[in-house]
């Protein structure tokens, strides 16, 4: 799950990490009081959607306005948030079509003597949380990573114990941190991480992370991302969620217990287990398709599930054809073909469908469809499948 900076931000100051004044407004009239409140003579108004690269992002219908913007006045901030509310800011991260902006962030001016950039996930591979910081900040992480990565330094630790001193010590050596600036980056950067493990984030990320004139290190950004497995655990992170920043059909998704992620291809997928979802779209493009959606409908799934699965399926207009993968192990391939019948006599197959099961009582699965009447392509395995749903769409 993502969240606004504005949302982000208070997250770090309840935390006790350093963050600028400042406050999330909808309409124009009410930056402008924001702007007053502030008391600061500069101040910037920042757009608030679910994606980076918004200080370079423009306008849609405006390529002049930019997503963050400097102000000297009340009535510079209200002009700026009336650019800015109701339209459509295309960023590197948004792609051509943008993303409406509902919110901004007006937020006081300081001095910034360096900007640097800081980021924690989750390392993988040593399964540890991994803070990284490098002093190219205020530019994409991701074009440092390829064309400078030795200006990325990387510190491991563990999640109960948090980071050590001397691991920030050594950090702020490589950033050529001195004095005042030192003593202030081993309290922000031990808070965060401690905020990191404590709302159990998948990421932490802030970019530029400023050095103020007076040496304090303050969060110029926040974007924070959640582990949606353990959002059980914090009740009150549900309440920043914000549904109008989601694509409708995953949130449909989630709402029945499915997980879904919309694609750019042309063949639907139905599948049943997350590794088993990965390897079917790995063959799709091995035989030359592209799949439009990842959709695992779990091991217990029922017939209302498959149902909605293919209803979510078939309401993106560029699939072609669809693809059920399924291995019957806690679900029984019978259950999942009687799914197909009801979701058949529900939803309509409007387009070709490849069906491949195998595991428990796969034979009698495979009864219950032929005798269906449902118009389906049986397929053996999962190369025979992937060729015949790549070329049913290409036909299609």
């Amino acid at each position: 799950m993502k969240i606004h900076e504005y949302q982000g931000k208070e997250l770090f100051r309840k935390a006790g990490v350093a963050v600028l004044k400042g406050k999330a407004v909808t309409t124009p009239e009410a930056a402008a009081e924001a702007y007053k409140e502030l008391g600061s003579p500069v101040a910037v108004v920042k757009a608030q959607i679910h994606a980076g690269g918004r200080g370079k992002g423009t306008i849609k219908d405006n390529p002049q306005q930019r997503g963050v913007q400097l102000v000297k006045s009340a009535e510079e901030a209200a002009a700026v948030a009336k650019n800015l509310l109701g339209k459509t800011l295309v960023t590197v991260q948004t792609g051509p079509e943008g993303k409406q902006v509902n919110t901004v962030f007006v937020e006081e001016g300081c001095k910034i003597a360096r900007e640097l950039y800081l980021g924690i996930v989750l390392d993988r591979a040593k399964a540890m949380p991994v803070l990284m910081v490098s002093s190219e900040g205020g530019v994409e992480i991701e074009k440092v990573a390829e064309e400078t990565p030795h200006l990325i330094y990387k510190e491991h630790f563990d999640p109960h114990f948090g980071i050590q001193p001397y691991q920030i010590n050594k950090l702020c050596y490589r950033l050529g941190l001195k004095g005042n600036s030192v003593a202030s980056a081993q309290k922000f950067i031990r808070t965060l991480c401690r905020l990191y493990v404590t709302l159990d984030a998948s990421l932490v990320e802030i970019n530029p992370l400023v050095v103020t004139e007076s040496g304090e290190l303050v969060a110029l950004d926040s974007k924070i991302d959640f582990d949606g497995n353990a959002l059980f655990r914090h009740k009150d992170l549900l309440e920043l969620r914000d549904l109008s920043e989601e694509d409708p059909a995953e949130v449909r998704a989630s709402n029945t217990g499915l997980s879904y992620v919309k694609l750019d291809g042309n063949i639907g997928c139905l599948v049943n287990g997350a590794g088993l979802a990965m390897a079917t779209m790995d063959i799709i493009k091995l035989h030359g398709g592209e799949p439009a959606n990842f959709l695992d409908v779990g091991g217990g799934a029922n017939e209302q599930q498959v149902t909605e699965a293919f209803r979510i399926i078939l309401s993106d207009p560029n699939v072609k054809a669809i693809l059920v993968n399924i291995f019957g192990g806690i679900a029984r391939c019978t259950t999942i073909a009687n799914a197909i019948v009801a979701a058949s006599k529900a939803v309509g197959f409007t387009v070709p469908l490849v069906v491949r099961l195998e595991g428990t009582e796969v034979e009698e699965g495979k009864k219950i469809l032929r005798e269906s009447g449902v118009n389906l392509i049986a397929a053996d395995n999962l190369t025979d499948a992937a060729k015949k749903v790549v070329e049913a769409a290409q036909k299609s």
